[in-house]
């Protein structure tokens, strides 16, 4: 009986070393699956800091742009308004004959002058 005793322990303790050893594999394992997932992580984080950067950049580049053209129409828009108000008084100048080129020609022309 003693022999099947100390057999027993045996068992045992050889059940015992297996499940060591198993429960040894399986944190290994664990502990590796989560350095991985940790790894996917900051990689996802970094891919998604630098897709902000770059949409960010493009963004901004693109209000400038804009900024920049719809300054060049203010512009373009402003000299054609003044050339048109120009022309409009020399119109009017030219219909009451008070414009400048005129009076130095014929300055009998100028209805104010006329009595």
């Amino acid at each position: 009986m003693a022999s099947q005793g100390q057999d027993l322990r045996q068992q045992a303790g050889e059940t015992l070393g297996h499940a060591q050893v198993k429960k040894d594999e399986l944190v290994g394992q664990a502990s590796n699956a989560a350095h991985a997932t940790q790894d996917k992580v900051s990689e996802a984080t970094q891919s998604a800091k630098d897709s902000s950067t770059e949409t960010s950049e493009q963004a901004s580049s693109f209000l400038q742009q804009t900024g920049e053209q719809m300054k060049n129409i203010a512009q373009g828009t402003a000299e054609a308004v003044k050339n048109t108000a120009q022309g409009a008084a020399e119109a009017v100048k030219n219909t009451l004959g008070m414009n400048s080129n005129n009076n130095s020609n014929n300055p009998s022309s100028n209805p104010s002058t006329r009595i």
